[in-house]
């Protein structure tokens, strides 16, 4: 078994096919987006591959060690994680390909419309993971 991140961008991915912003859709197509996503879970855990997910707010500062003191805090000019990653789910699977597919049908997640997104996921390898996209 190899563990991946299943990465969920604001931005910084190539647009997905529905292109349409979280933050202007109806109540309902947010909830139907949520309740994909949970049911996705379910049937990962079900399988024995699900290790966690997580949606983020989009708070968020940087902070940095700077000595004695009361350490830097900013919210720029850096791109900031809180502008670009929207959450992630860690799977534990046995093969890439199947990281692959899993990554696949949760881009299919309904967004405006009720329609899928079909957003680009980034898929990153635990470190120490052996499978890599070479495979």
């Amino acid at each position: 078994m190899a563990r991946y991140l299943l990465v969920k961008h604001y931005r910084g991915a190539p647009a997905s096919v529905n292109d349409v912003p979280m933050d202007q859709w109806t109540p309902e197509e947010v909830s139907a987006h949520i309740q994909y996503m949970n049911d996705f879970a379910d049937r990962l855990k079900g399988t024995g591959e699900y290790v966690d997910s997580q949606a983020l707010s989009p708070e968020g500062t940087f902070v940095r060690y700077d000595g004695e003191g009361r350490p830097p805090v900013t919210s720029g000019p850096f791109a900031e994680t809180k502008d670009l990653v929207a959450g992630w789910m860690a799977i534990d699977v046995d093969t890439y390909q199947r990281a692959l597919d899993l990554a696949a049908e949760l881009s299919a997640a309904p967004g405006a419309g009720g329609r899928p997104i079909h957003e680009w996921l980034e898929i990153r390898p635990f470190m120490g993971e052996s499978h890599t996209a070479a495979e």
